[in-house]
């Protein structure tokens, strides 16, 4: 029963990456690792970051988060500190809360808003939920929604590219 679990998983990641191969060798997709260095801006703030295909959207963690208006729309303040201790305080537009299911746990409302993330030579403003990942090892984990058309994952890989985008000026 084992090898026939063992044929099916092979079977499945072969055609996986046959589905993968076009665009692999049209050079249209990046291969990164599961565990990459990321730029956000505003801020141009260098943070590390977990790749996961699991998550549909990418999440930051988001210390001392409060919600504010400006002009008559709702904004948040939050602050990021990297594995360096560099801080910096960033004031976005909140654009929603989004409801985020939680395995084994209870689903959580959390402040949506739009960041420009760069990961390699790939940029894309992408939605970010902002949650206290103080509990995790990294501080952002970007998911399905930055990643898909661009990056695939090498599984077994970390730290192969560096975030070299040409600094951004459409996000302030």
């Amino acid at each position: 029963m084992n090898s026939m679990k063992y044929w099916h998983a092979l079977l499945l990641s072969l055609c996986g990456v046959l589905a993968l191969a076009p665009a692999l060798l049209a050079g249209e997709l990046q291969i990164v690792g599961w565990i990459e260095k990321v730029r956000l801006y505003p801020g141009n703030f260098l943070v590390h970051a977990k790749l996961d295909s699991g998550a549909e959207y990418s999440s930051l963690h988001a210390g001392n988060l409060k919600e504010f208006q400006r002009d008559g729309q709702r904004w948040v303040r939050f602050e990021l500190t990297n594995r360096d201790g560099q801080k910096i305080t960033m004031e976005r537009p909140l654009l929603r809360e989004a409801t985020i299911k939680r395995h084994f746990l209870k689903s959580q409302k959390r402040p949506v808003i739009k960041l420009g993330v760069c990961l390699g030579k790939i940029y894309k403003e992408t939605e970010v939920n902002l949650v206290d990942r103080s509990g995790f090892q990294y501080r952002m984990l970007i998911g399905r929604k930055f990643m898909e058309g661009s990056v695939a994952i090498n599984p077994a890989a970390k730290y192969t590219v560096e975030p070299a985008c040409p600094k951004p000026d459409t996000l302030e």
